[in-house]
């Protein structure tokens, strides 16, 4: 109970530590800002996460550690997912064009190709293609299609012979303004966190609060130790800024994963009354007898 306790921790308060860290070199390399506004932007994380433990620990009294880290994990899960996803520009085969019998290619354009008096529409790239990155706020990938001929004029062609070849570019822009967004909602949420994994501490082991809070805090700083070295190796192996979170996206569904399924089997198993009442704020019955 005390490693899982360790590991709600390890996420909450070394993620917060080491992506606190990290941040500055994210966004000075990823969106290449300037080091002054990579230090305020970080500080859109930091700074909420700190001051928010207070409410944190209020929430985690009136509804339950349980409930609102349930919440914590969910918010952490999704978040994450999020801003795993890193900024990408991919070409693909998309639809081409054949022939529909075989013949002499008599013309050939950006926009039509004929064949013995057939002609064929070819769907030309649009402008704004090579500059998606410049073309505002884009929240969802972005896709387009278009086709290139394949043959010039005079080319004796067989039927089902491709004519012209499909191009499909799917871009995400990863927003560097949504991405500090979503890093906002995930610092306040991880902030929360902090104080509602010690509100567990007192209900399970009333007589050792401090050496079992002690260890805790001594997991979750080692977590803030870790983090950044595991990032900087992910970064190294995959090439992706976006890594660390990928590997928060993991451990964030390990931890609702073991709060969710494992632990309530356990305490089902032994106590199935107690399981009930556990982290959950007591009930009053007011019926009169």
């Amino acid at each position: 109970m005390v490693w899982r306790f360790g590991l709600y921790y390890f996420l909450v308060f070394g993620g917060f530590v080491a992506i606190s860290q990290w941040l500055v070199p994210y966004f000075v390399n990823v969106y290449a800002t300037s080091l002054v506004m990579a230090g305020l932007l970080a500080s859109l994380f930091s700074l909420p996460s700190g001051v928010i433990r207070a409410l944190g620990g209020w929430m985690a009294d009136m509804w339950g550690a349980r409930s609102v880290m349930l919440w914590v994990f969910g918010i952490s899960i999704a978040t994450c997912f999020l801003l795993m996803v890193p900024r990408m520009e991919i070409f693909s085969p998309g639809k081409a064009i054949t022939a529909a019998k075989k013949g002499t290619v008599s013309f050939v354009s950006d926009s039509l190709i004929k064949v013995d008096g057939i002609s064929y529409p070819v769907i030309h790239k649009h402008e704004t293609v090579a500059n998606l990155d410049e073309s505002g706020l884009l929240i969802l990938p972005t896709k387009d299609s278009w086709q290139k001929p394949a043959v010039k004029e005079g080319d004796q062609v067989k039927k089902k012979q491709l004519l012209a070849r499909g191009i499909t570019k799917i871009y995400f822009q990863a927003n560097m303004w949504i991405f500090a967004i979503l890093v906002f909602v995930v610092g306040i949420a991880w902030g929360i966190g902090k104080a509602g994994v010690y509100r567990f501490i007192p209900d399970y082991f009333p007589n050792q609060v401090g050496v079992v809070g002690g260890m805790v805090g001594v997991i979750g700083g080692l977590g803030g130790f870790f983090f950044p070295i595991i990032f900087g190796y992910l970064l190294e192996w995959t090439g992706l800024w976006t890594s660390s979170w990928m590997l928060l996206f993991i451990i964030s569904v390990i931890c609702l994963w073991w709060m969710r399924t494992i632990i309530s089997r356990m305490m089902k198993r032994a106590a199935p009354e107690f399981s009930n009442r556990v982290d959950h704020k007591p009930q009053t019955n007011h019926k009169e007898q």
